[in-house]
């Protein structure tokens, strides 16, 4: 019997089967029996949009934890190193570092997923990325069985990419990721309205501002669970300098962030320029407070779902000359 993939977009889709583990042995006894089959890895359903049934195996970590390892990596009264389940939801493993007075996730606060996807996606939001924090990712392969330690720098990080969306695709699943963390305190506040969210005069902690982002995206952001979406559905794009000064004598208002290679233009401003935001196609549309998010309005297919962010594209592509991706997995 073929069995429904969950997914955050609430896409009608099957697998002719879905396998969860809960150990690396565990994982390492199911590879022998991926050799003769198509097999995808997922992680909490919410960077994902299927388009058609998926006629293999749908594989998902189960494996949990957190652990102390600061003894293996630092002599450190500030750092702190902790080795994490793949299969353990984000913004609980956020919500541990926060409680336990551990700074440097706190920004990352409420983004949807798991362990795993966040080393996979180099998953980031209000001026930090995964990558600032992550030390190791233990993998195993999934043809061979064996595991593997891959260094930050081996992740060849960069905007919400690396090397296992890249050369290793579909090779390995991650199995434990090692991130480090620190007591010391050093508040990021400039990316986005985090300020605004603070109380004159507040104390600013790491609680302080998990709250304000939580508040932030609960405001801003639909609710999988009631209305499907997978979150953020474009990347916004690095252009050159030369390209932002063109589009900035046409368009002061246009928000921007200069970063490594050249200028950030958020692309959910851009659709919102072309008329899109809360605008429909059939069944799928653009979120009418965040523009950079389709929803599934009910009954969505993927198909529905692809016609809109092509439409999308192409407008953005004729008023700016920039072509937006999406960041979402099209299966």
């Amino acid at each position: 019997m073929r069995k429904r993939i969950y997914n955050t977009f609430g896409i009608e889709a099957y697998a002719n089967d879905i396998v969860e583990y809960g150990s690396v042995a565990e994982l390492q006894n199911i590879v022998p029996t991926l050799q003769n089959c198509q097999y995808f890895h997922v992680g909490g359903g919410s960077n994902l949009l299927f388009t058609k049934d998926y006629e293999g195996t749908i594989l998902h970590s189960k494996i949990l934890g957190v652990e102390d390892v600061s003894y293996e990596y630092s002599q450190s009264s500030d750092d702190v190193y902790l080795k994490v389940g793949s299969g353990m939801v984000w913004d609980d493993f956020v919500g541990y570092c926060v409680g336990n007075g551990l700074c440097g996730a706190e920004n990352l606060s409420l983004i949807p997923g798991e362990v795993g996807a966040s080393a996979v996606q180099n998953i980031g939001a209000y001026g930090v990325e995964a990558k600032d924090i992550i030390v190791e990712v233990e993998c195993v392969s999934l043809t061979t069985g064996e595991k593997r330690t891959f260094t930050n720098a081996e992740c060849q990080y960069s905007y919400r990419q690396s090397i296992f969306k890249k050369e290793l695709k579909g090779q390995y699943a991650v199995v434990y990721v090692v991130y480090r963390l620190s007591r010391k305190f050093t508040p990021m506040l400039d990316y986005g309205n985090i300020r605004s969210q603070l109380s004159d005069g507040e104390n600013v902690t790491p609680q302080a501002i998990r709250d304000a982002i939580i508040n932030i995206r609960q405001t801003k952001l639909p609710d999988p669970k009631v209305t499907g979406n997978a979150g953020s559905f474009f990347m916004n794009p690095v252009v050159s300098k030369e390209k932002f000064e063109e589009l900035y004598a046409q368009y002061s208002n246009m928000p921007y962030y200069e970063v490594e290679g050249g200028v950030k233009i958020p692309a959910g401003w851009m659709i919102e320029q072309c008329g899109w935001k809360g605008k429909a196609l059939g069944p799928a549309a653009v979120h009418d407070r965040q523009a950079l998010v389709l929803v599934n309005l009910g009954g969505a297919t993927g198909a529905d779902i692809i016609c809109l962010c092509e439409a999308v594209r192409k407008s953005v592509k004729d008023k700016f000359g920039i072509t937006i991706n999406p960041e979402v997995n099209i299966i």
